[in-house]
């Protein structure tokens, strides 16, 4: 495996749990997408830009808890600023979004 990463690098991802407070069409994506608001806890409430459209309804989205690393820097997607990166498992064409199976308080640490 050529990308080994040490513990201290892995150590610097800031993985969390957020609740998905606000999903809206992004008509101006280059690929199908959502534009997310999440809210992390303590963090605030930040915004993502999501290719899960085909996985999942909006309706689906709103309330779910998901894992986001929320320390990369801000990123422009057209008119819209995404703060963090949601994961998610990706299987074909598809992405299945990574979430805590209970509830957990919203800005929980992964690890």
């Amino acid at each position: 495996m050529d990308n080994i990463i040490t513990f201290e690098d892995f150590t610097k991802v800031d993985l969390r749990i957020g609740t998905i407070v606000e999903v809206n069409d992004f008509p101006e994506a280059r690929h199908p997408a959502y534009q997310l608001k999440i809210d992390f806890g303590d963090l605030g409430v930040k915004t993502s830009s999501a290719q899960i459209t085909t996985r999942y309804e909006k309706e689906d989205l709103l309330h779910k808890q998901i894992v986001a690393v929320v320390n990369f820097p801000k990123k422009q997607i057209a008119k819209f600023m995404s703060e963090c990166l949601v994961l998610g498992a990706v299987d074909g064409k598809d992405v299945i979004l990574l979430n805590p199976q209970i509830k957990v308080k919203n800005g929980s640490t992964v690890s």
